[in-house]
């Protein structure tokens, strides 16, 4: 965004036309943008933004969009809500006209307590490739099904890549990152087209079908953390276990079920070349000792999802009825293909397919980029509604404390 703007403003343009300028911008970096807009009072700029401090600072004029007119008024935003105190909605955010529901988390298997650690990350390191510094050195933090967490810092700082790590996007370098067997986690990306970029010709009810069709959270299985090359696979199946049973060394070919063993849990194995009846309970640890983690993560992340849609049906008019309950048009839901979408029609699309399965934990990364100020509103009361964990990036102090 920061590149974006310094070429425009190197363009010495008579007119700038701003759309959300300050999205993806820190604090210092709106301080910027700001700077430079009063200092240069002979460009003319068009601005469309949902920051209230940053729109006071910089407008003279106020131009609304009202009943499909457009209605001018002189002066600042704040001059614009004492001439219409209705539109209160754009200085605080409770005062929203957009309801926003989530789903309750539900039960987290053996965890009783909402302040028992159920994600970590120990000692971890992660540089990207080429980089000539990692983006992360020996970060560690936990979280609890109590937790509402603000990741601050300037952009660059690795905000995100943290998120990334913690939810699986990405791998470390070094250290560990574990989390509950049973844990579902919701994430919206930074950028929400991320999420629906292969699927532009589908409807929001489309795409929450293609994503729950099997029972799992597809986008889950696509994290990097998750995802078994063939030659991995190959050297897990051809692998012989032996669990000290009598039975000697076998070839495991299938995890088939799981049950609670005291603080953990133990996994029901199908050996290769073995009937039904010879199959063997094996401890988590074992397993994980054994080389057999990704494995044991798939069935838990097929374990955890399936247990959070419960006896919810994945047919169009329940999808709907949940999109509505995110602030998201009923109609357009249905018909109105993803590539159509406006950015914070998107946004609303993306939290709804997070929050289907029934998270315990929901990250978010920028969540406010593209959302007006009505939406933004009601996602800041559902959040505080919602009884499960929080962790956000967001540079809009505003909606930190809301």
């Amino acid at each position: 965004m920061k590149l974006e703007l310094a070429r425009a403003m190197l363009m010495k343009a008579d007119v700038l036309l701003l759309d959300e300028p300050t999205n993806h911008l820190d604090v210092g970096n709106v301080k910027w943008l700001q700077d430079y807009l009063l200092e240069h009072t002979d460009i003319t700029s068009l601005i469309v933004s949902h920051d209230s401090g940053f729109l006071d600072c910089v407008c003279t004029d106020i131009i609304h969009y009202e009943n499909k007119k457009l209605a001018y008024y002189k002066g600042n935003l704040s001059d614009f809500v004492q001439h219409k105190p209705e539109a209160k909605s754009y200085y605080t955010l409770t005062d929203s006209n957009v309801q926003m529901h989530f789903p309750p988390p539900g039960i987290l298997t053996g965890v009783k307590s909402n302040t028992r650690s159920v994600a970590r990350m120990s000692n971890v390191t992660f540089t990207y490739p080429g980089a000539p510094k990692p983006s992360l050195k020996d970060v560690s933090c936990s979280l609890s099904l109590s937790s509402r967490v603000a990741v601050l810092g300037p952009n660059g700082a690795g905000k995100s890549t943290l998120i990334k790590l913690l939810t699986g996007e990405l791998v470390p370098d070094e250290g560990s990152v574990e989390k509950h067997p049973n844990l579902r986690i919701g994430y919206i990306a930074q950028h929400a087209l991320k999420h629906v970029n292969e699927h532009k010709e589908k409807t929001a009810n489309q795409y929450l079908q293609w994503r729950y069709r099997f029972g799992d959270d597809r986008e889950v299985l696509l994290k990097e953390s998750r995802k078994i090359s063939s030659d991995q696979e190959k050297a897990m199946m051809e692998k012989e276990v032996d669990i000290k049973d009598g039975r000697g060394p076998r070839q495991i070919e299938a995890i088939v079920g799981r049950q609670k063993l005291k603080k953990s849990f133990q996994y029901e194995i199908k050996w290769k070349w073995w009937l039904p009846k010879f199959n063997s309970w094996v401890s988590r640890d074992l397993l994980i000792k054994e080389g057999f983690e990704k494995l044991v993560q798939k069935f838990d992340d097929h374990e955890a999802s399936r247990e959070g849609l419960g006896y919810r049906e994945l047919i169009p008019s329940v999808i709907r009825k949940h999109f509505e309950g995110v602030g998201l048009d009923g109609e357009i839901a249905d018909h109105t293909p993803l590539g159509s979408l406006s950015g914070g029609q998107l946004v609303k699309v993306v939290i709804a397919g997070a929050m289907w399965n029934n998270p315990h934990l929901l990250v978010l990364d920028e969540p406010t980029n593209y959302l007006d100020r009505d939406s933004l509103g009601g996602l800041a009361v559902a959040i505080r509604e919602w009884t499960g964990g929080v962790v956000m990036i967001s540079h809009n102090s505003e909606f930190q404390r809301n």
